[in-house]
């Protein structure tokens, strides 16, 4: 018999939420053919075989969510005398031993740690409480003295989650997001500035995406420090000469963030084919993992759906985020003259571990410069 366990897919993520199976106990199997489909950061994946065998056993259903290195299915080789159990068969990650224990221990160390670095002052009494009345006391507004929980102030959160409701776990999309999130909170030093962009000198129908994006690829060549990643280990920045610009996409399940290859090097009508596409597939949920990693700076063009400025989130490696407003027809001062323009406010986020003030103004006005042009 052998064990395959979840694998690393690659998004960064050490879970993934069981989607569908497409094997059942007792089914034979060959290598590569479809396992299971997962859904893990931003997309559904198929997990293959790693393996000729029979399925003796399933160990998670639809809707569980195990950790990278779980067991997801135990397999009888169908070889004659072939007996010998093989852990992490194929490109699994399964139970790697470190230096730290486990992959799966040392996730679990570490949400431990991160819980106990929150500083929660309450006593035994009041923490069994807590537990008892199923309060995380990460939520508990402490009204003791020194800061202390007490065992009122449990009793009072553990009321007003009663009155809200039961908890929706986050799942998918919108899980993924949250864990990316909260890597970003912890890890950028994050700043924004803000400007108008004056667009009175666009024809009519022009395409407001393709031209924010083609204003970000010229912005990349005047100001390259934005165009990069940051790798916080090594306190470094690596600056790419290729611009990849990924477009943050909404949905109902949640943020989608594909990606746009290359952007400096094609035709507007190239470009909007692709945006076409990936707005497709992201729709249908048939968006390959690998369009959604690697790109080099975002877009967030939220002025679609409202808002005049905003404080994006930068993603680590990256370290820039252009976000657009809703555009406007607004009084500007022309030559000492009041006339009417279009304008487009714009926020830009950056990461001041490696760009400098400067370097983030500069960018901003190259944007600016390029979308005031006509065409």
């Amino acid at each position: 018999m052998s064990t395959f366990n979840l694998p690393d897919l690659g998004e960064g993520l050490q879970e993934a939420e069981i989607v569908e199976w497409h094997v059942k106990e007792g089914d034979e199997v060959s290598v590569d053919q479809p396992l299971l489909s997962v859904e893990t950061a931003k997309a559904i994946v198929d997990v293959p075989s790693p393996e000729n065998g029979m399925i003796s056993k399933l160990f998670v259903v639809v809707g569980d969510i195990p950790q990278v290195g779980d067991p997801l299915v135990e397999f009888i080789s169908v070889i004659k005398n072939e007996t010998a159990k093989k852990q992490d068969s194929g490109t699994v990650v399964g139970q790697m031993e470190t230096d730290k224990g486990t992959v799966t221990e040392a996730a679990t160390k570490l949400g431990k740690s991160s819980q106990a670095s929150a500083g929660i002052k309450a006593t035994p009494a009041v923490r069994a409480l807590a537990h008892r009345l199923n309060v995380d006391l990460s939520v508990v507004t402490p009204t003791g003295a020194n800061g202390v929980i007490t065992a009122t102030d449990v009793e009072r959160a553990a009321k007003a989650l009663e009155q809200a409701g039961p908890l929706e776990p986050l799942r998918g999309v919108r899980r993924a997001m949250a864990h990316i999130m909260t890597q970003a909170h912890e890890e950028v030093a994050d700043v924004t500035i803000v400007e108008d962009a004056d667009i009175n000198a666009w024809p009519k129908g022009t395409d407001a995406t393709l031209r924010l994006i083609r204003a970000i690829g010229v912005a990349c060549k005047v100001e390259p420090s934005l165009n990069a990643w940051y790798d916080s280990q090594e306190m470094g920045r690596r600056l790419l000469d290729y611009v990849d610009v990924c477009v943050a996409v909404d949905t109902k399940e949640g943020l989608f963030v594909p990606v746009l290859r290359d952007v400096t090097n094609r035709t507007p009508q190239d470009l909007r084919a692709a945006l076409n596409k990936i707005k497709e597939d992201v729709k249908a949920r048939t968006i390959p993992p690998e369009e959604m990693r690697g790109y080099t700076i975002t877009l967030s063009n939220f002025g679609t759906f409202g808002g005049r400025y905003a404080d994006p989130v930068v993603v680590p490696p990256t370290v820039a985020i252009l976000g657009a407003g809703r555009m406007r027809d607004e009084v500007v001062a022309v030559d000492g003259q009041a006339v009417v323009h279009r304008i487009m406010p714009l926020s830009l986020t950056v990461d001041h571990r490696a760009v400098t003030g400067g370097e983030a103004t500069r960018f901003l006005m190259a944007v600016i410069g390029d979308l005031a042009k006509a065409d």
